[in-house]
């Protein structure tokens, strides 16, 4: 296991000294963050945001995450420049040094949330998502402030992405990923760069966009189309464990050479299609902790982890979800967890 923290660059409030003084930790994942979605990043870049992490006693082995352009999953003509640019990345990024290349293949909406600062009994905030909230809004007609998509659209802009998005059903957006992967895999298998998707945040559909990474039945059609050992996941525990169909250890007993990337965070599911963002230990939330790492310990023992979303405690101010103190918390337990899988099997 290489235990991993994600920073969102010089304006992140949690710096890389204190993501140093957390014990255990080696890898930062970071990206790119001022370079508009589709087009090259600049080897210059790279190699400054590497060095400033190796300056702090880390590595950059991760990017999460390097977009893909919205031409794409629409299947636009567009969409070979996008690829083009894409796969040059892929080889900027392997140049310096990343390992792995954690991204998503969702429409419109990245990962989403019905509220960002939802006050638990304890009096800490958590992320939470609330499919009635939701269901209750109109992209239409709605002024839409929902946490977790890219506020950079204007409603004139977002309408009418929407409505492109109405000639592409589950089939036509797999038929599109299956092009980018095509795509992009000969540079991956060039230059030995490993991709990790990660599931699609809520793994159900929203306002009627497909979704389709969404558990193990999407895994085993991602390798159908590409069977590259590069053609990866970031098995997000989180993200997967919001539906109960998906039996995580399982998932990755099944596909650990392929589990690049592990996020762990524990969700506890209040209701159908209801989750709270809890804190990492199983008896906070719905997901066993332990399980999860054994089957960690057991397939995928080299895989970069990252204790994902924390809650908001001890009065932090902060980029909800990705405070210090919790994130910290989560990772020394994960790695506890992993000394007593480790010795365990001694």
């Amino acid at each position: 296991m290489k235990m991993s923290f994600r920073w969102y660059g010089d304006s992140d409030p949690v710096t890389l000294e204190y993501i140093r003084q957390i014990p255990g930790m080696e890898v930062i994942v970071s990206a790119i963050y001022d370079v508009p979605v589709g087009e090259v990043w600049d080897g210059d870049k790279i190699k400054t945001l590497a060095d400033k992490v190796a300056a702090a006693g880390m590595k950059l082995d991760v990017i999460e995450s390097v977009p893909v352009h919205e031409d794409i999953k629409l299947g636009k003509p567009s969409r070979d420049r996008y690829l083009a640019n894409y796969c040059q990345n892929i080889r900027n990024l392997a140049k310096y040094g990343v390992k792995v290349i954690c991204y998503n293949f969702m429409p419109v909406f990245d990962w989403l949330r019905s509220d960002l600062d939802y006050k638990l009994a304890d009096n800490s905030s958590a992320l939470i998502f609330k499919q009635g909230t939701v269901d209750a809004l109109n992209p239409y007609t709605s002024d839409l402030s929902l946490p977790g998509w890219d506020a950079s659209y204007t409603k004139d802009g977002l309408i009418a992405l929407l409505d492109e998005y109405k000639a592409v059903d589950a089939e036509k957006l797999w038929e599109n990923f299956a092009y980018f992967l095509n795509a992009i895999m000969p540079t991956c298998d060039e230059v030995g760069m490993k991709m990790a998707i990660h599931p699609d945040d809520p793994p159900w559909p929203i306002f009627g966009l497909p979704r389709i990474i969404t558990g193990a039945d999407s895994y085993d059609r991602m390798i159908s189309i590409c069977p590259s050992l590069n053609n990866g996941f970031t098995v997000c525990t989180g993200s997967l464990g919001a539906s109960p169909d998906n039996d995580l250890p399982a998932i990755i007993r099944k596909y650990g050479d392929r589990a690049h990337f592990i996020h762990l965070r524990n969700v506890k599911r209040t209701g159908e299609k209801c989750i709270e963002e809890a804190a990492h230990l199983s008896a906070c939330g719905s997901r066993d902790m332990y399980e999860i790492v054994k089957a960690m310990y057991e397939a995928a023992p080299e895989a970069y982890v990252r204790p994902d979303h924390g809650r908001m405690i001890w009065g932090e101010q902060g980029r909800p979800g990705y405070g210090l103190y919790d994130r910290a918390l989560g990772a020394a337990y994960i790695n506890g967890l992993w000394e007593a899988v480790v010795k365990a099997n001694r």
